[in-house]
C-alpha cells in the first residue's frame, strides 16, 4: 500500500510539486523571518556578549537597557570594589562619538573605554595588531566593518587615523565585534582616552564590570552588590536579556515579524489544506477501488497520512535549505552580518509544519473514511 500511496501522489507532477511549494515556502517565510528577528534581538546585546572577562555588570539604579546610559559617579566604583566578594571591579565607558576619516567621510561611532590597567572590556577576536597596543598614545581599536567604512576598497592596516570629536585617533588594531543593533562602527579605546572623545558630564562612568571570588556565583555577587550599593547589578546573561526584552516591550519590532509569521503559517495552512483536498477529491476512484476489493478504512488513512508526510518532510526540507542559503550568501553583507539560522527555530519550525501538514491531511482522511466503494461504479 505504500507503493500504491507514494505513486498517487507523483503521477500528477504538477500537483506534487505545488503541494511541495507550498509547504517549502510557508516553511522559508516562518524561519527566515524568526531568525532575523532572534538576531536583531541578539544585535542589542553586541556590546554585552563581547566582553568575556568579567560576568558582574553593575549600573545605575534607573538603567533599563544597554543602549540608554545614565552615568555613575565615580564614587559607585569604591562601594562596589568594597562589597564582600568582589574580586575585582573596572571601569567600562559606553558612549558615542563622532569619526572623520582623512577624506572627509564621517560616521557616529559607538565607543567603548576600557579599563586603563587591565584592559578589560575588550573583544577577544582580533582581525589585526595586538591587544596591549592600545597603551599606545591616542590608540584606537576599530572594528573591521568601521574599517571598511572609513576607508572603502582598503587593505587592513594598522596606522590608519582618524579625528573623533576635534582629537587625533591612530588605528592600533581592528577587532571582529559583534555587530551591533544600530550598525555604527564601533571604537575601543582606554577609559580616560574615550573621556576626551566625549563631551563631557559631571558624572562620566557608564558602567562598572565585577568579577566574583571564588566560590560565589556571579547571581550571588550581583544581589550582593544591589543590597550593598543600591545600584542595579545583574549576570552578563541577565544584563542581556533585560536590554532584549525592553525593544520587545517598546518597540514594533515584534509585532512586525509576528504579523510576517502569522501570514506564514496561515498560507501553509489554508493552501496545503485545499491542495491536498482537491489532490484527494481528484483520486477518490482510486481510492474506492482499493475500498472494493477490501482494503480497510485504516489503512486508507494511513496513505493520506504518508502522502502528506513525504509532502512534508521534503517541502521542509527545501525550505529549511533555502533559509539556510539565505543567510549563507549574505553572511558578508555589513547590514546583515551575524544573522544565522537558529537551530532552535528550525525545530521549532518543523514541529509547526508537521502540526500544519496533519491538520490539512485531517480533511482528507475524513473524505476517505466515508468513501462508498460504490463510487468506483458511478
Amino acid at each position: 500500500m505504500l507503493f500504491v500511496a507514494l505513486r498517487m501522489l507523483t503521477f500528477d507532477t504538477a500537483k506534487y510539486l505545488g503541494l511541495i511549494f507550498t509547504v517549502a515556502f510557508s516553511t522559508f517565510l516562518i524561519s527566515q523571518q524568526a531568525s532575523v528577528f532572534a538576531s536583531l534581538m541578539t544585535r542589542t546585546t553586541s556590546q554585552i556578549r563581547d566582553v568575556s572577562d568579567a560576568s558582574v555588570w553593575v549600573a545605575h539604579p534607573e538603567h533599563r537597557y544597554i543602549d540608554e546610559i545614565k552615568p555613575l559617579s565615580e564614587n559607585a566604583l569604591t562601594e562596589v570594589r568594597g562589597v564582600e566578594g568582589v574580586k575585582w571591579a573596572v571601569r567600562l565607558y559606553r558612549g558615542l562619538s563622532r569619526a572623520k576619516a582623512a577624506d572627509g567621510n564621517f560616521r557616529t561611532c559607538i565607543t567603548m573605554g576600557v579599563d586603563d590597567t587591565t584592559l578589560v572590556g575588550l573583544p577577544r577576536k582580533m582581525v589585526l595588531g595586538d591587544p596591549q597596543a592600545l597603551r599606545q598614545p591616542d590608540a584606537v581599536f576599530l572594528d573591521r566593518f568601521g574599517y571598511s567604512f572609513f576607508f572603502p576598497g582598503q587593505d587592513f592596516r594598522l596606522g590608519a587615523e582618524l579625528e573623533l570629536n576635534d582629537r587625533r585617533a591612530v588605528v592600533a588594531g581592528i577587532v571582529d565585534s559583534s555587530a551591533p543593533f544600530v550598525t555604527f562602527p564601533v571604537i575601543y579605546t582606554r577609559y580616560s582616552l574615550a573621556l576626551t572623545y566625549a563631551g563631557q558630564e559631571r558624572n562620566t562612568l557608564s558602567l562598572i564590570l565585577a568579577e566574583p571570588e571564588s566560590g560565589i556565583t556571579p547571581k550571588q555577587l550581583a544581589e550582593r552588590i544591589h543590597a550593598r550599593t543600591g545600584l542595579t547589578a545583574m549576570d552578563a546573561e541577565a544584563f542581556g536579556w533585560q536590554t532584549i526584552w525592553f525593544y520587545v516591550r517598546n518597540t514594533g519590532i515584534p509585532v512586525n515579524f509576528g504579523v510576517i509569521i502569522a501570514v506564514g503559517i496561515v498560507v501553509g495552512t489554508v493552501v496545503a489544506s485545499q491542495t491536498l483536498y482537491l489532490f484527494t477529491l481528484d483520486n477518490l476512484r482510486q481510492y474506492a477501488a482499493l475500498k472494493a476489493i477490501g482494503v480497510r478504512s485504516a489503512t486508507l488513512a494511513g496513505m493520506v497520512l504518508v502522502q502528506s508526510s513525504v509532502v512534508g518532510s521534503i517541502g521542509f526540507g527545501f525550505g529549511a535549505a533555502m533559509c539556510v542559503s539565505f543567510f549563507f550568501f549574505t553572511r558578508n553583507m555589513p547590514h546583515l552580518r551575524g544573522f544565522i539560522t537558529h537551530s532552535e527555530i528550525l525545530v521549532g519550525t518543523a514541529a509547526l509544519m508537521a502540526l500544519i501538514v496533519v491538520g490539512a491531511s485531517l480533511l482528507s482522511v475524513r473524505r476517505v473514511v466515508a468513501l462508498e466503494p460504490a463510487t468506483v461504479f458511478r
